[in-house]
């Protein structure tokens, strides 16, 4: 290659090299910033700071269901200590130990100290207000003094009692019941299927002929009244029994009051001796 055409070529490049370029910028159309914007991605925010939760006992409240489920343990114990003979004193604290509830919350521990157990009519308060024993429905002991209840009851026209009352009243009751034998009387009530003990009075017990029981029962005095009951007496001349019902008593009439008041006349005395006495008044 020719030697001055190379030195040319040099010069050339040396040239270029040393003269500044300047760049244009481009227009940018709409729909380049479009897609540029849509490629950035949006910037995360820092998290915020989590605060910890403290738990609030004031403003927990228990469930109705848990609290109720909660007294009717400790009710159930109480009465099972008392049937087996030990009817010892407790306080809260030993119930809900008793009872396996230590992990209530203390506003349920309010809830009993302060209303359950004072209002449970099966629960009794010691009087400082810290202990709780079991309250019988009657205060019963031995087979003595449930007959002697059942005798008030009769003498007193109350009828029975129930055998549920009487089982949670009495420790061994069914054994005292057994042992009373004829003493007492047990009827089932036809409306609840309930079990009702009776006092049986041996001393107004008397014997009823064959005969008059068949005519008992097959008479039938079904919506009959005390007034239709003795006109049919009366139609088959029986008068006996006028004399059992209560007396009809006539209402006792009122003086009528005099409407125009009349001069009283007082009877005067000695008249006969009119001509003899004299008037020292002058």
């Amino acid at each position: 290659m020719d030697p001055a055409l190379l030195k040319a070529r040099e010069a050339f490049k040396k040239k270029a090299f040393a003269t500044p370029v300047i760049e244009a910028k481009r227009p940018v159309t709409s729909n380049q910033e479009s897609g540029k914007e849509s490629n950035k991605k949006p910037r995360k925010s820092a998290p915020a700071p989590v605060a910890e939760k403290t738990f609030d006992f004031k403003k927990y409240k228990p469930s109705s269901n848990a609290n109720f489920a909660c007294l009717a343990k400790i009710v159930k114990y109480m009465k099972q200590r008392y049937l087996d003979g030990d009817n010892e004193p407790l306080t809260l604290e030993d119930m809900l130990d008793e009872t396996n509830q230590l992990d209530l919350a203390p506003r349920q521990r309010q809830w009993l100290a302060t209303e359950a157990l004072k209002n449970n009519p099966k629960v009794d308060i010691t009087e400082d207000g810290q202990k709780y024993f079991y309250k019988p429905t009657f205060p019963l002991k031995d087979k003595k003094s449930l007959l002697r209840l059942l005798d008030k009851y009769d003498q007193r026209g109350q009828g029975g009692i129930p055998l549920e009352d009487i089982q949670e009243s009495l420790p061994n009751a069914d054994r005292c019941i057994k042992a009373l034998g004829e003493a007492i009387i047990m009827l089932t009530r036809p409306t609840d299927k309930k079990k009702i003990l009776y006092y049986n009075d041996r001393s107004i017990q008397f014997k009823v002929d064959d005969e008059f029981q068949k005519f008992w029962r097959t008479a039938a005095v079904d919506g009959l009244d005390d007034a239709k009951i003795e006109e049919y007496l009366e139609k088959h001349g029986i008068t006996s029994m006028k004399d059992v019902g209560g007396k009809n008593s006539t209402p006792m009439q009122k003086r009528k009051k005099p409407t125009s008041k009349k001069p009283r006349n007082f009877k005067k005395h000695n008249e006969h001796m009119g001509d003899i006495l004299q008037d020292y008044n002058g």
